[in-house]
């Protein structure tokens, strides 16, 4: 009686109409069994009369009189393949020979209590059962197949682990289920919901689903698989739109609740985790909606099989995807229920009332009373005339292969009892029976160490936890054009051949599903951007960037090409670069080429008009051999750009920097020494100063070989530590590959670059300073104009140097290098060329005329004669001015008086003339700077009154660019023409 007492703990408190009166899962005066006698029994719960749960409470009122029950048609023929699988076991000569099993179906009712009290009642022999009594003698019990669904199956497991009696369900797949700690005896000829789900989430994502609704009963079923498959959908990157939860009590506003936010659901795939009657009552609704297009996924065919009983379901179910586990082919099967009929199975108290379902007529009442319009059955129907769609799911027979588990079992049990039996002396299947009391109890059939093969070959294993290791088959439902709805098989789930968590799905190649995508596919060239607020799955689609490719759709990010290849212009590929270099050939390169020999030759053919004309004033003016170095190193500046064309080269590349910055320093420091003679010339005035050092050729020359030589050195350690050397680069130009040369150390190359511009710098800040001394001859707003152009391109160089990419970066610097070289060549050297060439009297003694001299006008553009009209300087000795003298303004062209220390001419009496000061090659002493009198005869210097008498000495000579003047003391100076005074 202890068991009794635990019933409310398993089943929960049970009302006293339970077990009292009226039974709910029995029709009233019928028993509800299906018994079969055999040497050992097997039961069998199955749920074939059940309580109408279509029924729909609106809990406004308590329902009203009994419930009405209806026949499942699907629970009918499992409970056949039972009956089938008993039958075909009796008849082999291979198992169990000598044992006949009997058998006894109960109706579970569709309910938790009704299973429980029918198992009790198989268990202990009695109607009314007694829990731990056994009244009479009664067959052995050796297992339970069923039941249907997982919520009648636990509330059984539980009550028959406690006598570790086996059940093996054909149906239930609540993961649960697998605990042994709670359920030492279950097992299933199925695989779990865990396992079932992980392979319809495995389905999605082979089709390619990523948008997806979950419609779940809310219950420890729906909740478990549905919970699971979220798990696993949200791990493979599928986004749940909604995840619903149909309630087990079913209600009027709660089902239309749930049917509208279906219908606004924009997902077309839909996973149904649903008991029978919850997906008919949801299908009715989407059926009064007219909703169609959706995409029904499940882990069983189930729901389609049943829901083809509502007309227009096809139209719904059309397309729906549903796995089987891979069940056996049961040969004779299909005959076997041909041959169905109530007179060969009188005590199947089912087979009436399936009868009047299958041919929609009713038996005759036994009480003779007709009624009108009724058709009655006669017996002479036959179940070969029937067409049940839902027999295409193959799953009638799924009870098959529980009976052959069970069967296998006990074969190898009275292998172990044969044994026994020789010790002794009693058949094996008395001590299966126990016929004698205080006997030693057989142990149980051991399910799970069971292996074998049905009668169609299939091979049947368990796991560690009682599960069926099996295939699934999927199969999708499809409408005819005649209009009749299948099952077709189009594919299998194999977990045993999976790879790493995958499972191995097989599909047609040419297979056609409706996509199920929050956003449509990004084409290749496009990545996905996610959209704010949204699930990953919902993006929009963005170019790839520049230098980056997406070669396949629906990429996450686009991917960078190869540093040697560039993206197609749709960006879904990778391509070849080409390398390119400015060379020659190309019209840019011998354009530049062109102009750098020309300027060149220019510089040459200035060269050699000054070593032609090297006697003429112009030429031998500020130092003729720095004119001629300049214009040397000028022509090799213009050759430099030979080097930047072209491949690069190792020896290119060394070559490269370190030649235009030797060059140009030596060009630079020829204009600074020329420029420094200058302006020290104009400044140096007291005779035997230490100053006039600095103004003879050797300091021009050192000027100019210090400098060079520093930046020889500065070169030598660039080379030395980090040198220039050929690189390829792929940022520049996005489908080219440019072939420069890499400078190497930035610091060293910054460092040549940095000495030269301060070379210049100083260069031009000495020549501007000097910019307004007199210029007959000593060129120094030459020298300024020259070096403003050159600092300039070379200030503009930088920034476009920096901003250039590619091989313009090349061309930047071969057009400043040749626009500096021009702007010295042409600064400094054309208005010469032009004297010489155009206007030979300029440079001539005889443009020099007394009276008169030279003025750069200011307005225009060249020279022009004019006498000097202001008053003289009044002498110290003579205090009226004389009729020659020079305004600061007026430039005499080339005029120097050279004197020796002993030996002074001064102006005529009467006439001061401050006299300007040219250089000449004549080295130290040659520069005078003083008030002359010509009149008196008179050299009066700034420190010195020396006088002398000009009468009684004669006069040395002074040198004007080659030609001797002398002065007069009547009418001032007048030109020698031998050169001698």
């Amino acid at each position: 009686m202890w068991l009794w007492a635990l019933l409310p703990a398993v089943l929960g408190p049970l009302p006293s109409v339970t077990l009292s009166g009226p039974i709910s899962w029995r029709l009233p005066g019928k028993s509800s069994r299906f018994d079969r006698p055999g040497d050992v029994v097997v039961g069998g719960s199955f749920s074939i009369l059940c309580f109408d749960e279509l029924t729909l409470f609106n809990f406004t009122a308590p329902p009203v009189g009994q419930a009405s029950s209806y026949l499942s048609l699907w629970s009918y023929l499992v409970a056949q393949s039972f009956v089938f699988a008993v039958e075909e076991i009796n008849r082999s000569v291979h198992l169990l020979p000598n044992l006949t099993l009997g058998f006894s179906i109960r109706n579970s009712g569709c309910s938790a209590h009704g299973a429980v009290f029918e198992m009790m009642s198989f268990l202990t022999g009695q109607e009314e059962p007694i829990p731990n009594y056994t009244c009479g003698p009664r067959l052995p019990r050796v297992a339970v197949v069923g039941d249907t669904r997982s919520a009648l199956s636990v509330p059984m497991a539980r009550l028959l682990g406690l006598y570790n009696f086996p059940q093996v369900s054909h149906s239930s797949t609540l993961p649960i289920l697998s605990d042994k700690a709670q359920f030492p005896s279950f097992l299933r000829t199925l695989a779990s919901d865990l396992t079932s789900c992980y392979a319809v989430t495995q389905l999605v994502v082979r089709l390619g689903w990523t948008w997806v609704d979950i419609l779940a009963q809310d219950d420890d079923y729906g909740q478990q698989a549905s919970s699971l498959a979220a798990q696993e959908l949200r791990q493979a990157g599928v986004c749940i739109e909604a995840h619903l939860y149909v309630p087990t009590q079913q209600s009027l506003e709660e089902t239309e609740a749930l049917v509208q936010k279906m219908h606004i659901c924009t997902a077309t795939v839909v996973l149904v985790f649903l008991n029978n009657s919850s997906f008919l009552l949801v299908l009715q609704g989407l059926l009064g909606l007219q909703v169609s297009g959706q995409v029904w996924v499940s882990k069983d065919s189930l729901y389609m099989t049943i829901a083809l009983t509502l007309p227009g379901a096809s139209e719904v179910l059309h397309g729906s995807f549903g796995l089987m586990v891979r069940g056996t082919q049961v040969p004779g099967f299909p005959e076997f229920l041909d041959h169905l009929h109530p007179s060969q199975t009188t005590e199947d108290m089912f087979i009436e009332r399936f009868w009047e379902i299958t041919f929609g007529c009713t038996w005759p009442p036994k009480n003779g009373s007709v009624a009108r319009g009724v058709q009655f059955c006669s017996g002479n129907e036959s179940m070969r005339s029937t067409e049940n769609s839902s027999w295409e799911a193959r799953q009638m027979d799924i009870a098959y292969t529980p009976v052959y588990g069970i069967a296998h079992a006990l074969q190898d049990l009275l292998g172990w009892l044969e044994r026994d039996a020789l010790l002794s002396h009693r058949p094996a299947v008395c001590i299966l029976a126990g016929a004698r009391p205080g006997t030693q109890s057989p142990p149980s059939p051991n399910h799970r160490k069971v292996r074998f093969k049905t009668p169609d070959g299939t091979e049947v294993t368990f796991d560690a936890n009682g599960d069926l290791v099996s295939k699934f088959d999927i199969v999708r439902g499809q409408k005819t054009p005649e209009g009749s709805f299948h099952l077709v098989h189009i594919g299998e789930i194999d977990p045993r051949a999976s790879s790493g968590s995958s499972m191995t799905v097989h599909l047609p190649e040419d297979l056609q599903v409706p996509s199920s995508v929050c956003s449509r596919s990004c084409a290749p060239g496009f990545s996905q951007t996610p959209r704010q607020g949204a699930p990953h799955c919902c993006f929009e689609c963005s170019p790839c960037p520049e230098g980056h490719f997406a070669e396949h759709t629906d990429v996450q990010r686009c991917l960078p090409c190869p540093e040697e290849q560039f993206p197609s212009p749709a960006r879904d590929r990778c391509l070849p670069r080409t390398e390119t270099f400015l060379a020659f050939e190309e019209p840019l390169g011998l354009t530049l080429a062109t102009v750098a020999v020309g300027l060149a030759g220019l510089a040459v053919l200035v060269l050699g008009l000054f070593l032609r004309h090297r006697d003429s004033p112009v030429v031998r003016a500020n130092n003729r051999a720095l004119s001629h170095t300049l214009l040397a190193s000028l022509a090799l500046c213009a050759l430099c750009p030979l080097l930047f064309l072209g491949r690069p080269t190792a020896v290119t590349c060394l070559m490269r920097q370190t030649t235009f910055a030797v060059v140009f320093t030596v060009a630079v420091s020829c204009v600074l020494a020329k420029t420094l003679t200058v302006a020290l010339a104009f400044r140096v005035t007291r005779p035997g100063s230490r100053a006039r050092v600095c103004l003879g050729p050797r300091a021009s020359s050192s000027v100019v070989l210090v400098a060079s030589l520093t930046q020889v050195a500065l070169c030598g350690v660039w080379l030395g530590t980090s040198p220039p050397f050929p690189d390829r680069d792929a940022d520049s130009e996005p489908r080219l590959v440019v072939l420069q040369c890499q400078e190497g150390s930035g610091l060293a190359f910054s460092c040549v670059l940095g000495y030269l511009g301060l070379l210049a710098g100083a260069t031009f800040s000495v020549a501007f300073l000097a910019r307004g001394l007199p210029a007959a001859f000593n060129e120094t707003r030459l020298l300024t104009f020259g070096m403003l152009l050159f600092c300039s391109v070379w200030l503009a160089f930088l920034p476009l140097y920096h901003s250039a990419r590619g091989k313009s970066t090349v061309a930047v610097e071969i057009f400043s290098i040749l626009a500096s070289t021009a702007g010295l060549l042409g600064g400094i050297f054309i208005p010469k060329c032009y004297i010489i060439l155009l206007r030979p009297e300029q440079s001539t003694p005889a443009w020099l005329r007394p009276g008169q001299g030279v003025l750069w006008d200011r307005q225009g553009p060249g020279p022009r004669r004019r006498a000097s009209h202001r008053p003289a300087p009044v002498c110290p000795g003579h205090r009226t001015p004389g009729p020659w003298a020079e305004d600061t303004q007026v430039l005499r062209v080339g005029l120097s008086t050279s004197v020796s220390a002993g030996d002074q001419k001064g102006p005529k009496k009467g006439e001061l003339g401050r006299v300007p000061t040219a250089v000449v090659e004549g080295g130290p002493g040659s520069v005078v700077d003083g008030p002359v009198c010509a009149q008196c005869s008179r050299f009066h210097s700034d420190k010195s009154q020396k006088r002398a008498d000009v009468s009684g000495r004669s006069s040395r000579r002074s040198i004007v660019g080659g030609a001797g003047v002398r002065p007069l003391h009547a009418g001032g100076c007048r030109e020698d023409p031998s050169g001698t005074s």
